[in-house]
């Protein structure tokens, strides 16, 4: 579409693929308050692993000179005065809990506030990251006009449109999955929908009200808690029954109409937190969730029951618990992804350490410094020059290279091998989920 000039606020998981994929029709400034992104960015390198570095090479743009005069490409800055060049802001900052698991919306009104403060008449801000019903006209909009001093639907209007990334999932990319847009006039959200319409090929879907389309996205990852939920209740049941969870799941599958869902953590920056923001909302008004906020405490449960389980079996096999040797493999959210925001591994760590537990975390995908700022955690390099012969493994993440594993090497003959996400042959492990 002529004279669009997209500005994404915030480069993370959901961000840089989306200005990425703009860039290829647009000119694109990303906009992201952390130098160190920034800098990375502008070197052509994706910490993230979304982007890989060829493509981001071929639309990045590190000098300003030239966005007059450029048709398309993708310029990166923390300086937000050189965001005033654009008209189509999309917001895609994060939108935590607190450790009460509480919606924190904080970053959320810092990029409103940054928006207003630029914001020109005529222009349109689209909201992705995760809200509660209600929450970008009631909440973002106030910002907005405070800070601009204009008049929302005169002035400068907003929409919505859920972003669906899934991290480290190089199949179901920012292009293919099928987009929900809205807008705050009939006008506004028809023209959201053909701007989103030019980068994604999966299409979009044209939802009647940004409340709707809000709601969708809530619903969309409380559902899959839900269901995640039910497959870890019925995990903890059949392991008093002495029956193998996925060998049952495997034989229910063979029914058409049998949803499947396997057992395990449930962490990252969708399915464990969505459900609190719907949740608040309900609260808020009221009406007190159960089977959200059951869902939710059962899933959360899941990483101590993994430790004390494997606690168990070392007791069978007279092992020592304190002072014990045990390696957890993976700190991620989720397997062959780099992503540690709300791993529900430390449970699991945490849990052992209660037990005056040596635990070592190995993990070849995280960042040795992230998992240090954000857990307090010091993975180990490597497992060959570890030197440690381990009472238990615990393989909390799927990671491909985990596979591969040479566990003689590393554990004592009398050992423990809990399998989380069931990636060995069921004979080599003494337990799973």
């Amino acid at each position: 579409m002529e004279h669009i000039k997209v500005g994404i606020i915030g480069l993370g998981y959901v961000g840089l693929p989306l200005a990425v994929e703009f860039a290829k029709k647009y000119k694109v400034i990303g906009f992201d308050i952390k130098k160190d992104r920034v800098q990375e960015l502008n070197q052509g390198k994706d910490s993230t692993l979304e982007v890989d570095t060829t493509h981001l090479q071929s639309v990045i743009q590190t000098s300003f000179d030239d966005f007059d005069t450029a048709s398309t490409g993708l310029w990166v800055t923390d300086e937000v005065d050189l965001v005033k060049q654009v008209n189509f802001f999309i917001v895609t900052v994060p939108t935590p809990v607190d450790k009460n698991n509480h919606p924190d919306l904080t970053p959320l009104f810092k990029a409103s506030k940054t928006i207003g403060s630029i914001l020109k008449k005529g222009d349109i801000v689209v909201y992705e990251s995760t809200v509660y019903p209600g929450a970008t006209e009631d909440d973002c909009v106030p910002i907005l006009a405070e800070n601009s001093k204009l008049i929302y639907n005169e002035d400068f209007f907003v929409g919505y449109s859920p972003e669906r990334i899934n991290p480290g999932d190089k199949v179901h990319t920012v292009t293919k999955i099928l987009k929900i847009t809205s807008g705050s006039t009939p006008e506004i959200a028809q023209k959201i929908d053909e701007v989103y319409k030019t980068v994604i090929t999966a299409g979009t879907y044209l939802a009647p009200s940004i409340k709707v389309a809000e709601a969708a996205k809530v619903i969309e990852n409380s559902q899959r808690d839900i269901n995640i939920a039910f497959v870890n209740e019925l995990s903890k049941i059949f392991r008093l029954m002495q029956i193998d969870t996925r060998e049952v799941l495997d034989a229910a599958a063979t029914k058409w109409n049998f949803i499947p869902f396997n057992p395990g953590l449930v962490g990252g920056h969708c399915i464990s937190v969505d459900p609190y923001y719907l949740a608040q909302k309900a609260i808020s008004l009221g009406y007190n969730p159960e089977i959200i906020l059951s869902g939710r405490r059962l899933n959360d449960s899941m990483g101590s029951f993994v430790a004390t389980e494997t606690v168990k079996l070392m007791v069978q096999k007279d092992i020592p618990i304190k002072n014990a040797n045990v390696l957890v493999l993976g700190i991620t959210f989720k397997e062959n992804c780099p992503d540690i925001r709300n791993s529900r591994v430390i449970d699991i760590i945490e849990e052992f350490q209660t037990y005056y537990i040596d635990v070592d975390v190995y993990d070849p995908w995280a960042s040795e410094e992230e998992v240090a700022d954000e857990y307090g955690i010091h993975l180990i390099k490597t497992l060959e020059s570890n030197h440690k012969k381990y009472d238990a493994v615990v393989y909390a993440v799927a990671h491909q290279q985990f596979k591969s594993i040479d566990l003689k090497a590393i554990t004592n003959e009398n050992k423990v091998i809990f399998d989380v996400k069931a990636i060995l042959p069921k004979a080599a492990s003494d337990s799973r989920l």
